[in-house]
């Protein structure tokens, strides 16, 4: 007897994936309805939000720090190189606050708490309580994610001033301090390039980075396959897709928003 062929077409992976991004969007879909509908879950969202803010605060301040200053560095020499010293400030300042911060507080709320959230819910499925409040009436979705997206959200929005801030500020000590700038070409180059759209844009990328991050998690969390075993399996998963994810929303938000919103003339 001839053996089974087991060869893998290519369009059964394009439609396996066409099918995990309806399932995904269908869930981001629940989740977001969700988000307006009673009963609502305030104490499983500040127990969350206390979590996921425990779990992301000290990662994100240590990495802002150095992935502000080797922005600031690497623009530095780049600005010397064309005798463009003194937008030195905005550049640096700029690539923190659209770019280095939403991303930098998405991987760390992705890596961290989005784990855990997949980790709980993974562990919740096997032991079938999934099953059972769906048995008894209860929505997972209402009840388990809503809360967790949620208080993703909000942290990441949160994080995103804090490493702002934090990033800022450790650009503008290197620029000064390792590379010899002035202070008041460092301010006064932000202040003529920048305007207040390059923060909102940072705090939108935020918001959508966390709502994807607790979202890929849960969605991940609420489909295990082969136990125990399963679940650190899709933990994994989690991490990878959000990441995935976050850098191709990153870069249409970015493209959307040099679009619409004009430059700052000098």
């Amino acid at each position: 007897m001839m053996a089974a062929d087991t060869k893998v077409r290519p369009a059964d992976l394009v439609g396996a994936a066409l099918r995990e991004f309806g399932q995904l969007f269908a869930l981001g879909l629940d989740v977001f309805f969700g988000m307006f509908r009673r009963p609502f879950q305030v104490r499983e969202f500040i127990h969350q939000f206390w979590f996921v803010a425990s779990v992301s605060i000290l990662p994100a301040a240590l990495i802002s720090i150095p992935f502000g200053a080797v922005i600031t560095l690497q623009l530095g020499s780049l600005t010397e190189q064309i005798g463009a010293e003194s937008f030195n400030g905005a550049a640096s300042v700029l690539a923190v606050l659209q770019q280095a911060s939403p991303i930098v507080t998405a991987l760390v709320i992705s890596g961290a708490a989005g784990a855990a959230i997949c980790a709980d819910l993974g562990s919740r499925t096997i032991r079938e309580e999934i099953d059972a409040m769906e048995v008894l009436g209860v929505s997972p979705i209402q009840r388990l994610v809503v809360p967790r997206v949620q208080a993703t959200m909000l942290v990441a929005a949160l994080l995103n001033g804090m490493v702002s801030v934090v990033g800022v500020c450790g650009g503008y000590f290197f620029n000064v301090v390792m590379q010899g700038g002035t202070p008041g070409a460092f301010l006064a180059s932000f202040s003529a390039l920048a305007h207040l759209p390059d923060l909102w844009v940072g705090t939108l990328k935020a918001l959508v980075f966390g709502f994807l991050a607790g979202l890929v998690a849960s969605y991940r969390g609420l489909r295990p396959a082969g136990g125990p075993k399963g679940v650190g399996d899709v933990v994994n998963q989690s991490v990878v897709v959000t990441f995935l994810l976050l850098f191709f929303v990153n870069f249409v938000i970015s493209l959307i928003y040099i679009q619409i919103v004009p430059p700052q003339e000098v």
